[in-house]
């Protein structure tokens, strides 16, 4: 054992391990990459990460770099829970509902509670949080806010952040600072500390004011974005607050230990329409005048053919007595969950009407079973990620760009002449109530070709999206797979900014270092695995 990790085993009440086959585990999440750790925490509390952040911070100080990564289970797509130093696994201890107010549906968890089953809890209470990934089984609550998370409600309900209402955090020297909104008087009270703290207000202050004008002129035309640092939100008439920074850092500004959130009203009782479309061209028009409607659905969600054909070869039973060939173009998945049965039943027509305006055919389904079998096609996702086609199998690495509405037609033409340029099978699917796709191409990473045709892939998916004045992260975050692309996304004045801010936060560079700034694609290209296993996820059948 190494002298940092007998140190941190002498004054922590976690476990600590440098055990080869622990980082050996930890050196992988559920990205294309590999990135070794040197010692494994489970922090008890708090109190042991604010331990190991002072000492990171005291190396540091005399010039070495010890980074310190959060982690919750690993689902990570993005290459964000993965780093060298010290990892800090969470799901192990710091995995408690600290309070519940039933009354208010406010709930305040740690970081390490898998979020599956809080969704669980709430539901006993007819309360749920509705922006849920698709991986709500098998990740953390910390998980999805450290990414901004969203999923398929979050086209009705929102994401992460708009649930969140404070923050307890350790900062890259050890503080704790407690994130929310504050007053002009309480903000200068926080103005004034002799501490880091202060030192971060003072900082993020001046900046919002010297860059009041490029931050104020930031338009976002898509519905979601969880690339760069939320800016706009950190002032308002409303007040001063730190918490929108913190979410969807990616523990790149401090390290997340206690969150509090809101959450909705749960109905179970939900209609789902199965819209069936022969060409992409009318879908585009359909998902407009459904977000326009009075009373919108919970979820539009996209199949394409190719998932369809994909999961008729890997398991045809899965299909059978749903859907029969030749299968059409594309499936929109589209649900009302309203309380009111007579307003529920009142917008199915409507939409049902939208579908019919576009010739296009439907299924309706009330029942539960029904509606598990039509659903049961759009999770047939998670066939794909334990597919192999000889040596090819789904990889992750341009599946979370997101586009304006007005451009989703021209996104879905430009993303398949793409993947038939560049020769290469995938299946679409994704949030289209958002303009948000998600893709996973058939690829051998274990090959210098597809190697080298994954990061040109990369390139021209990404400049795609752009072009398209989207973002290159809807609800994954930008880790260090998208991380590169934020200049041509903001802009390099904006990046600047991002820059001075993570400068702020982490003057060290100790808080997981190589996610979301500073990331070039020469510099990730080194930790490019030597083939993409999702082996750790074969218990849950993730749905990518």
């Amino acid at each position: 054992m190494s002298k940092v990790a007998q140190y941190l085993q002498e004054h922590l009440r976690g476990e600590v391990t440098t055990s080869i086959d622990v980082l050996q585990y930890f050196s992988t999440d559920a990205s294309i990459f590999t990135v070794t750790p040197s010692t494994v925490v489970y922090p008890k509390n708090e109190n042991d990460i604010r331990k190991i952040a002072r000492f990171s911070w005291q190396l540091a100080e005399r010039g070495r770099i010890i980074p310190m990564t959060p982690r919750g289970l690993g689902t990570d797509q993005s290459g964000a829970a993965i780093g060298t130093g010290i990892m800090l696994v969470f799901p192990a201890h710091m995995n408690r509902i600290n309070k519940f107010d039933t009354k208010t549906g406010i709930i305040t968890v740690e970081p390490g509670i898998n979020y599956g089953k809080l969704q669980q809890t709430l539901f006993t209470h007819g309360r749920f949080l509705p922006p849920y990934p698709s991986s709500i089984e098998f990740s953390t609550i910390g998980g999805a806010v450290a990414s901004n998370s969203s999923g398929e409600k979050s086209f009705k309900y929102g994401d992460t952040r708009s649930y969140v209402k404070k923050l307890r955090v350790v900062l890259a020297n050890g503080e704790v600072i407690e994130t929310g909104r504050l007053s002009k008087h309480d903000l200068n009270k926080k103005l004034g500390l002799a501490n880091f703290e202060g030192e971060i207000y003072r900082a993020i202050d001046t900046l919002l004011e010297e860059k009041h004008q490029p931050i104020k002129d930031l338009k976002f035309l898509v519905t979601k974005n969880a690339s760069g640092y939320n800016l706009k939100d950190i002032r308002n008439k409303q007040g001063f607050d730190l918490t929108p920074l913190f979410v969807g850092s990616q523990g790149t500004l401090g390290i997340i230990t206690e969150i509090q959130l809101e959450t909705e009203h749960h109905n179970p009782q939900s209609t789902l329409l199965v819209g069936m479309f022969n060409g992409h061209k009318n879908i585009q028009s359909a998902i407009i005048e459904l977000r326009n409607m009075s009373n919108p659905p919970s979820l539009i969600e996209i199949i394409d053919e190719n998932l369809l054909n994909l999961v008729d070869e890997i398991n045809p039973n899965q299909l059978k007595d749903v859907i029969v060939k030749p299968y059409p173009k594309a499936l929109l998945f589209i649900e009302f969950d309203d309380t009111n049965d007579h307003s529920q039943r009142k917008f199915v027509k409507k939409a049902a009407k939208i579908l019919q305006r576009y010739g296009t055919n439907y299924q309706i389904a009330e029942d539960e079973n029904e509606k598990s079998k039509l659903l049961k096609i759009r999770q047939s996702t998670g066939l794909l990620a334990i597919h192999t086609d000889g040596k090819l199998r789904a990889t992750p690495f341009i599946d979370d760009g997101i586009v304006p509405l007005s451009n989703f037609e021209e996104y879905l033409t430009k993303l398949y002449e793409l993947l038939e340029r560049n020769r290469v099978r995938a299946a679409v699917w994704g949030h289209a109530g958002d303009g948000n796709l998600s893709m996973q191409p058939y690829l051998d990473i274990s090959q210098v070709g597809d190697r080298q045709k994954l990061f040109r892939l990369m390139d021209e998916y990404y400049d795609l999206v752009i072009s398209l004045g989207g973002m290159p992260s809807a609800e994954k975050g930008d880790g260090r797979i998208r991380g590169s692309y934020l200049p041509k996304a903001y802009g390099q004045e904006i990046y600047e900014i991002f820059q001075r801010v993570k400068s702020t936060f982490d003057p060290y560079g100790t808080l997981n270092p190589g996610v979301k700034i500073g990331v070039t694609i020469d510099s990730i290209k080194p930790l490019l695995r030597d083939g993409y296993k999702v082996g750790k996820w074969y218990d849950y059948l993730p749905r990518p």
